[in-house]
């Protein structure tokens, strides 16, 4: 006897060419070297999405769901990611300085050679992130009290 399974609902699919706004799917999208400085992106979904090279100065991430996305060699600087879920994300290269990220979920991300300098990481999650040769000089740590100090390359010192 063959059973015929119908699906009642369909999935919904990332809509890449949808304008960066609050809420957007851009899950698995290719957002490469696209200058999204100021943008409002505040709840999207970005699981997968890559923005290597872009230009997100001052973005908003607010509670993004940027799981494993590829920020490689962009600009966040200014950038607001506070509650943003970040789990494997990729920053290699990139420039935070003066970003918040506030209670976001960085366990596993990759910070190579990242410019966090004057970020604010107060309540962040980050076990297992990887922080080699990352300028955390001037930045707020987790404990939301120290001050990393001029100098510290891959820890907070």
């Amino acid at each position: 006897m063959a059973v015929l399974l119908v699906a009642t609902g369909a999935a919904s699919a990332a809509d890449c060419t949808a304008p960066g706004e609050p809420k957007v799917d851009w899950q698995r999208c290719y957002v490469d070297g696209r200058d999204l400085s100021g943008h409002d992106l505040s709840g999207a979904r970005l699981r997968e999405t890559s923005f290597q090279r872009s230009l997100m100065a001052k973005v908003r991430l607010i509670g993004a769901d940027a799981y494993r996305a590829r920020f490689v060699s962009a600009t966040l600087a200014g950038a607001n990611l506070d509650g943003a879920i970040l789990v494997e994300a990729d920053f290699t290269k990139t420039d935070l300085s003066g970003a918040s990220l506030k209670q976001a979920d960085l366990r596993r991300a990759k910070f190579f050679r990242a410019n966090l300098q004057g970020a604010d990481l107060t309540g962040a999650r980050m076990l297992g992130a990887d922080l080699l040769n990352a300028d955390l000089s001037g930045a707020r740590w987790i404990d939301g009290q120290r001050i990393c100090a001029p100098g510290s390359i891959g820890q907070c010192n």
